[in-house]
């Protein structure tokens, strides 16, 4: 079964288990594997907790919100084919783009520190080597077939996973004192300052972290297009995804809590070149497991690879839907015969490519492409929290009964409330200190994806004076059609 969305078709190749681990993949990384340690240094290890609790509730909502929709209507580059549809067209033109140009930049990112992680075995081989190599073989794996990506991505995140579990058993052990000698109990949670270090002001700073560790979690909704059975795929998913990503993250942060102090400086590592002090590896070796470093190493070089492959995907379906769309040249509509959107993807490549160069060639550059693409991830969720509001609005509006819809999103319409305040905190609250300090450099570069956004969806209003849709006017069929003609 294809897509429906226009001649040129995607295909639905994407089985239950492989939505439910992209969405799962999607969330378990470096933000987990690495950024978690900074999270507890700053905000101490229940302010850290606290955190991401509130997060992963958050995302839960969202997920929801964007299950309910994406069950009703499955289509490829779903949310922003929501906004247009339930919100306004020049909304799902900016949210659209953005998160093309998001993606397309994370990929130069994503690669860039495959070769930072490779330098940890072998220093000598010059970086763009080893991201090249990555570029290659993501685009290989992504113009197969769906089911190449979706089974690629289903291994990568197994094995994040397991790495996981046997970090959550070990880190239990040397809790006790059954492995690593001393058992630290709660000892640090009590340690100076700790629970909660710095009061509220910390543990908001905090939320920009989890909320970065958990982006990703909406690629679920870009699978919906091509989904053996949506209807129960995408329910399945996201409940799996939910409990999944609070156990692990939860639970490891709290491991880590316990076994390190918060006033250790090891925590402070928080970026992909300080592997060797990477939390979980930390942990790994007080628990006397001396190969730690090296497949800790291996683990984040997998997160790495799986978050290139993930934004490749997502990116070039995004295109291919902003082309089916008319919101981009109808040459990224084309499919190979296996429902590949090639043209889309080979477009995401070369932006990829050149940021990538942009990166070796001028660092500046590259500095101001990654600020562009840096509050993207939130915005994408504030557009989905609204446009499941206005949509379940006008679906009762209109005279339906929610016993229609085949998955019904949890807590309407406090999830998707309490998503779009927490989205506007988090987004307002990036850098407060650059507004205290009056650093207009800093808040330039911190919230440049605010302005590109505004600045897309003012173009498209202007030039189509596009209004938003009353409810009921809203277009509720299963099927998409642009609204500005």
């Amino acid at each position: 079964m294809a897509d429906d969305q226009g001649s040129h078709q995607v295909k639905r190749e994407l089985k239950t288990r492989h939505v439910s681990m992209i969405a799962l993949g999607g969330s378990i990384g470096t933000g987990l594997f690495v950024a978690s340690g900074s999270a507890i240094s700053t905000a101490g290890p229940g302010g850290a907790l606290v955190a991401y609790t509130a997060m992963g509730l958050m995302v839960y909502f969202l997920m929801t919100s964007l299950g309910e929709m994406a069950t009703y209507m499955p289509v490829s580059g779903s949310f922003a084919a929501y906004a247009t549809k339930y919100v306004d067209p020049a909304m799902g033109f900016a949210m659209g783009w953005n998160y093309w140009f998001n993606w397309a930049i994370t990929l130069a990112v994503d690669i860039s520190t495959a070769a930072l992680v490779m330098k940890f075995w072998l220093p000598d081989i010059p970086g763009w080597i080893w991201s090249v190599l990555v570029l290659v073989i993501i685009f290989m794996l992504n113009a197969l077939t769906v089911k190449a990506f979706g089974e690629s991505e289903y291994w990568m995140a197994m094995i994040k996973v397991v790495t996981v579990f046997i970090f959550l058993a070990v880190g239990v052990a040397t809790i006790f004192g059954i492995m690593g000698g001393h058992a630290t109990g709660l000892e640090n949670f009590t340690r100076k300052e700790a629970p909660f270090v710095g009061g509220i002001p910390t543990i908001l700073s905090v939320f920009v972290v989890a909320g970065f560790s958990f982006q990703g979690t909406e690629l679920v909704g870009i699978t919906a297009g091509e989904s053996k059975d949506p209807e129960k795929s995408i329910p399945k998913a996201i409940n799996q995804v939910f409990w999944r990503i609070i156990l692990f993250y939860i639970l490891s942060i709290f491991v880590i809590a316990c076994i390190i102090p918060y006033t250790s400086p090891q925590l402070l590592g928080s970026s992909a070149s300080d592997i060797a002090i990477s939390p979980f590896t930390l942990v790994f070796q007080r628990a006397g497991l001396a190969a730690a470093a090296s497949v800790m190493n291996a683990v984040i070089l997998t997160s790495v690879i799986s978050a290139a492959n993930s934004g490749m995907y997502a990116s070039s379906r995004m295109l291919y839907s902003l082309a089916v769309q008319g919101y981009a040249s109808k040459a990224f509509t084309k499919t190979t015969r296996t429902g590949v959107p090639l043209n889309a993807q080979i477009m995401t490549t070369v932006v990829g490519a050149l940021t990538f160069i942009a990166s070796i060639a001028g660092p500046k550059i590259y500095i101001w492409l990654v600020a562009a693409s840096g509050l993207t991830g939130f915005i994408a969720w504030l557009g989905i929290a609204l446009s499941h509001f206005r949509f379940r609005r006008a679906f009762i509006k209109q005279g339906h009964h929610i016993s229609e819809l085949k998955y019904h999103a949890k807590l309407f319409p406090i999830g998707p409330i309490f998503a779009l305040i927490l989205c506007l905190l988090i987004i307002v609250g990036q850098d407060l200190d650059a507004f205290t300090n009056f650093n207009w450099q800093q808040i330039s570069i911190t919230y440049l994806s605010v302005p590109i956004f505004i600045g897309l969806y003012s173009y498209y209003k202007i030039r189509y004076r596009t209004k938003l849709i009353s409810l009921e006017k809203i277009d509720l069929s299963h099927t998409f059609e642009r609204l500005d003609k």
